[in-house]
């Protein structure tokens, strides 16, 4: 099996860019071992602290963010850094090459069930102003260079692109390597397996409530046949299991929260998620347009979400298009 630094090299990645991905998978290792620690480590469990989203931190959320961002920092090749767990961008090396966002421990609301949990981070080309504040990271997702995930499971696994295909690298804890498991991720343009908080259906805007009455109706329905829901509860796990066989992922908007216009956030969960099904094969979608060819506002922006099987998602747009 070929390590992770042989892969990117010989598929002609530049030197500065696997350093990166290198610090990066670093910085999971160290967050797969404090997981794996749990209670023994006294990680478990929330600070009362809140994040800029109003979220209530867990004690693995602050410690992964840390992780991260020093690693990051330390590495001389971050100008900036945007994350979930911090208000505004860190600011790096002023000759850095590259701008990082991630989500430190995306589905934290699982760490004290054991239940799985990921890293989402996504990395864009630094340009060459001297003035780096937030609007630099704001650019579409279609000009992120890397993006992937690193999932915290019976098996450690990263998920990465470099924008030729997707591959998935297992980490061997004997010698603390990722090494290549599966070479060419493909995600099936049909499915019969949805994921989505069906709890929220009532607050849905009516295309997504009629689409998902359609998929329930099964086979006596409109599809004409049935459909298997799952649901994880981290955005990480759910993509995952697409990504290794097929489905649909949705997190769409809902009236509790009328101003926002997704629960997910585009720059460090939406994006890098969005890259990763594109370059497998499938399609990622807000139900109205390309969440890649979204024009970001701020770094904490909110999006709806559906991604996955490409004809599932189209399907979806129709219900939208069919609603306006």
């Amino acid at each position: 099996m070929q390590r992770l630094v042989s892969v990117l090299r010989q598929d002609g990645v530049d030197k500065e860019l696997i350093h990166l991905v290198n610090v990066l998978g670093t910085a999971c290792k160290e967050i797969n071992f404090r997981l794996h620690q749990g209670a023994l480590a006294g990680v478990l469990g929330s600070t009362q602290d809140e994040n800029v989203q109003g979220e209530v931190q867990k004690k693995l959320d602050v410690i992964a963010n840390t992780l991260l961002k020093d690693l990051l920092l330390q590495s001389g090749l971050v100008k900036a850094l945007a994350s979930e767990e911090e208000d505004d961008i860190v600011i790096g090396n002023k000759d850095g090459d590259f701008l990082v966002s991630f989500d430190p421990l995306d589905g934290s609301s699982n760490i004290d069930i054991n239940a799985m949990v990921g890293t989402i981070f996504s990395v864009y080309r630094a340009d060459d102003s001297l003035v780096i504040d937030e609007s630099s990271f704001l650019r579409p997702g279609r000009e992120q260079v890397a993006a992937g995930y690193v999932i915290y499971g019976p098996a450690t696994l990263m998920v990465l692109t470099t924008g030729q295909g997707v591959r998935m690298y297992t980490l061997d804890q004997t010698i603390g390597e990722y090494l290549m498991t599966e070479p060419q991720v493909q995600v099936p343009a049909d499915t019969q397996e949805f994921a989505i908080n069906m709890s929220n259906q009532r607050h849905w805007a009516k295309p997504m409530q009629d689409y998902i009455d359609d998929l329930l109706k099964g086979a006596e329905g409109p599809r004409g046949k049935n459909f298997n829901m799952r649901w994880v509860a981290a955005m990480v796990a759910d993509v995952h299991r697409i990504l290794c066989r097929g489905g649909l992922f949705t997190y769409p908007w809902d009236r509790r929260a009328p101003e926002k216009a997704g629960k997910l956030r585009l720059m460090y969960e939406a994006n890098p998620m969005a890259l990763l099904i594109e370059q497998a094969g499938g399609a990622a979608s807000t139900g109205t347009e390309r969440i890649l060819d979204i024009q970001p506002e701020q770094i904490h922006q909110r999006v709806a979400v559906v991604l996955g099987a490409a004809n599932e998602v189209d399907m979806v747009e129709q219900y939208y298009r069919h609603q306006r």
